[in-house]
């Protein structure tokens, strides 16, 4: 996944866009954006059990 983080400037003075392919989130602050990318790894880079391969205890 292509993650982009990038300051753009507005009327309102400067805020952080986090590009995810076509989907854009923008915060009022790079620390915020920041925080949302590494969460966002985390969660990506997590274990994950797909539906159906879990075994179910007796």
């Amino acid at each position: 996944m292509n993650i982009l983080i990038r300051a753009l400037q507005g009327p309102l003075g400067t805020h952080w866009q986090v590009s995810l392919g076509k989907h854009h989130v923008s915060f009022r602050s790079e620390d915020e954006a920041r925080q949302f990318v590494a969460k966002l790894e985390a969660r990506v880079q997590a274990p994950h059990v797909l539906p159906g391969t879990q075994r179910l205890a007796s």
